[in-house]
């Protein structure tokens, strides 16, 4: 499971900050591009932004699942 979560974050996480450096510098490829289906059309530097954050949030939770098991 630890790993699972993991590997989600790192998803998240890798979405998040490529698609705002791709909203901000305008060159930088997008990765995980399944994920912009997610984020409306008009709001992509909040959604990459929340998934950032979610990310964090998924890698924090898969730390306190591995101590606790």
């Amino acid at each position: 499971m630890k790993a699972f979560l993991g590997f989600v974050s790192f998803m998240f996480i890798s979405y998040g900050v490529s698609g705002l450096l791709h909203q901000w510098i305008d060159w930088f490829p997008t990765f995980f591009g399944f994920f912009r289906f997610l984020v409306p059309d008009g709001y992509e530097i909040h959604g990459c932004l929340v998934l950032a954050v979610l990310g964090v949030g998924v890698a924090v939770a898969s730390d306190a699942v591995g101590k606790k098991s």
